[in-house]
């Protein structure tokens, strides 16, 4: 039996298979755990599972010198020191291609969220400012026919083109390399991000957060686009200068954004809540029941495998079991 530290609780499924074999300590509260809570929990575990808001580096290996296998609860790893992990003999993994179709999703909810002002009309009959249809009342912009710009076209990016075909838009793409069957499906378009920038109604981000792609999006980015397209971004908030959308945001440069992740967060850039062109949801990219149920179970799976010695399905440095 190992000890097994769980940074937060997640769905039951996941947890049942692990308590079966091993020993748990799971922190219940909602909120992120701070690193020095994590340390202190740490001690003395083989395994961890953590969530992509713990900073899982050196410090915390320091204090684990029994951890034998972490899993992430998260396609992004990028809070992990992958690197001090290897050189340690510890097998990493992550939960990929399970939340693909769900973000995809709630890109698409976010879209047309901001495309037709539904916050802002669902606050206005809420607060009884609703007083009848008019002509000119909360006038939004249509998505059907218009210009898609995917920024980053893996498997999330290329769903959300999948969706886009339904709605007739004329789909073009930005990534490190060209994506041929992705061309070939949906008639998308590979262009330079310039070039997507300035044409597309709608820019949606899809990148992996790495040194290339922070603040990808600036404020020499928002200058490029049009004064009525939307922003999106389902993917990392630190690829995002915050600062300058809400100056492009407060200048009318762009017409609005759309945003499910932030760059410090839980916190926002200061003025940020207060736009009206602005929709924010909570990083709830993944959060349907069935979605999170399944990356659960995998990372359950995954991190019994690593424990009993076995490769898991999803190692992110497999190097670590080359003899």
């Amino acid at each position: 039996m190992a000890h097994i530290y769980l940074t937060r609780r997640i769905p039951k499924e996941g947890i049942a298979l692990l308590e079966k074999e091993h020993d748990l300590d799971i922190c219940m509260k909602d909120s992120p755990p701070s690193k020095m809570e994590i340390i202190e929990h740490i001690k003395n575990k083989e395994g961890l599972l953590c969530l992509l808001t713990d900073p899982i580096d050196k410090e915390v290996f320091d204090a684990a010198p029994d951890l034998k296998a972490i899993t992430t609860y998260a396609v992004g790893y990028d809070n992990i020191n992958i690197v001090e992990a290897t050189r340690r003999g510890i097998p990493v993994s992550n939960t990929p291609g399970v939340l693909t179709e769900t973000t995809a999703d709630l890109t698409w909810a976010l879209m047309m969220a901001i495309a037709r002002r539904l916050v802002e009309g669902d606050k206005m009959v809420r607060c009884n400012n609703f007083l009848g249809w008019g002509p000119m009342v909360l006038l939004g912009t249509d998505v059907y026919g218009k210009t898609l710009g995917i920024i980053g076209a893996g498997r999330i990016g290329q769903a959300v083109g999948r969706r886009a075909h339904g709605f007739d838009m004329n789909i073009i793409y930005y990534a490190r390399s060209r994506k041929l069957a992705f061309e070939r499906e949906l008639g998308a378009r590979f262009v330079g991000l310039p070039a997507l920038l300035q044409e597309a109604d709608y820019v949606t981000l899809h990148v992996p957060l790495t040194e290339k792609t922070y603040h990808l999006i600036g404020k020499k980015e928002l200058d490029m686009m049009k004064s009525s397209a939307l922003l999106i971004n389902t993917a990392r908030g630190q690829c995002i200068d915050e600062r300058a959308l809400i100056a492009a945001l407060e200048n009318g440069n762009i017409a609005g954004a759309a945003l499910d992740v932030f760059e410090n967060e839980p916190e926002l850039a200061s003025g940020l809540q207060d736009l009206y062109n602005v929709v924010l949801c909570p990083h709830a990219g993944s959060a349907s029941i069935e979605t999170r149920t399944k990356m659960a179970v995998m990372a359950a799976r995954d991190l019994m495998a690593m424990l009993q010695g076995d490769k898991p399905e999803h190692c992110l440095n497999p190097g670590v079991y080359v003899k």
